[in-house]
């Protein structure tokens, strides 16, 4: 058996020639599918269409997000009924599988770690490999027009949860991702380029003083989860100079 993890960037335009390459060369693709309606699932099977790739979906275990007192154990918990629920399909269908990660397969994705914990409980020996996307932020810089970072400067990525701590830490120039609100409070004076659903036709952007456009964030927030049915954000936050 082999598996194909595809980074597919952020929409059905951001696939690369080398990934699109890999996809058509593959038996199927498998993805989870939170719910009937999953906007997500449907534009991976956009992906698939456009390179006549059948998509198996795997309905996607529950999950604790309600900010569980152990986050570490919640997120393992899900990952092995993942890694139980997709090694099922591929001992199943056997062939070339393809995984179609949102974005980068190396940056907030559980993909990798799960096929390598299929691939360590495999009877039959399971090859993969991994071709990147364009990701979330990179694609927000480009929307903006800036760089992420000062000149010779560090850039710090964290999840929202963790925002506050790397405000603390000092850090200058903040990737917000896996956001949740929009508030920001106690940031009212930082700088921020925001964007959510980037890459498709439900996109939205906002830039500005965050004490100035956190309303506006709010408002566009809401547009894209209306129109598509989901939301994913990211966020560049400066610090005031």
């Amino acid at each position: 058996m082999r598996v194909r993890i595809v980074g597919i960037g952020m929409g059905p335009d951001q696939l690369t020639p080398e990934a699109a390459a890999a996809l058509r060369g593959c038996d199927y693709a498998v993805a989870a599918r939170k719910r009937r309606d999953d906007g997500l699932f449907d534009l991976r099977r956009a992906v698939c269409d456009a390179h006549g790739l059948p998509l198996v979906g795997v309905p996607d275990p529950e999950r604790d997000r309600d900010d569980p007192a152990d986050y570490r154990a919640a997120v393992a918990d899900w990952h092995e009924a993942r890694v139980r629920a997709f090694e099922q399909v591929l001992a199943e269908r056997g062939g070339t599988a393809a995984f179609l990660v949102w974005g980068d397969p190396s940056l907030y994705d559980s993909t990798l770690r799960i096929v390598a914990r299929i691939a360590e409980r495999a009877e039959v020996p399971l090859d993969y490999d991994v071709l990147p996307g364009i990701s979330a932020p990179q694609l927000l810089a480009a929307r903006h027009r800036i760089v992420l970072h000062g000149v010779g400067r560090p850039v710090h990525v964290t999840p929202l949860r963790r925002l506050d701590e790397a405000v603390a830490a000092g850090h200058d120039d903040i990737v917000v991702m896996l956001g949740a609100r929009a508030e920001f409070e106690g940031l009212e004076a930082w700088s921020i380029w925001w964007g959510a659903n980037l890459g498709t036709g439900t996109e939205e952007l906002v830039s500005g003083r965050v004490g100035d456009v956190r309303t506006e964030i709010g408002a566009a927030r809401a547009r894209a989860k209306e129109s598509a049915g989901w939301v994913m954000d990211t966020a560049l936050l400066r610090r005031p100079s």
